[in-house]
């Protein structure tokens, strides 16, 4: 008679960003002149990173590319990710958007209306949109929240 092995369940504890800031930027520079351009304004580093790949429900592979900055404050995480690539969006419910730009902050509650503002001065920038992940249903989503 077989030996039953004995089942072990273990629980996983996922901690969801709470303190992830999402903005919509809108801008007609390419994505490496954005990054220069935020760098100056914020004092941070972005850099080129590996690309956000994922394929579409017509089995097109996708690459939006993807600049970030952790070198700061291990607190404060900065990333630039273009919401298009060709014809095709990473969040296909905001096409209007080109570019987001993703803040993790642990105290972000204080920061929002702050670098609303700082990005509303940037030239290149024609538009800034406030993104809720909360209301916001999009199957990409875990892409930029990972």
């Amino acid at each position: 008679m077989k030996c039953l092995q004995k089942i072990t369940r273990v629980k996983l504890n996922i901690k969801q960003n709470n303190n992830l800031i999402l903005f919509g930027l809108v801008s007609a520079e390419p994505d490496y002149k954005l990054s220069l351009t935020l760098n100056k304004e914020f004092g941070i580093s972005l850099r080129n990173i590996s690309a956000v790949k994922l394929i579409d429900d017509n089995g097109y592979d996708l690459s939006f590319s993807r600049f970030s900055d952790s070198s700061g404050s291990p607190d404060v995480i900065f990333n630039l990710i273009s919401n298009r690539s060709g014809k095709h969006f990473l969040l296909k419910k905001l096409k209007n958007v080109d570019y987001i730009f993703q803040v993790q902050d642990s105290d972000n509650e204080n920061n929002i209306n702050r670098l609303t503002a700082s990005l509303k001065k940037i030239s290149a920038v024609t538009a800034v949109f406030n993104i809720d992940i909360n209301t916001l249903k999009d199957k990409n989503l875990q892409h930029l929240t990972q």
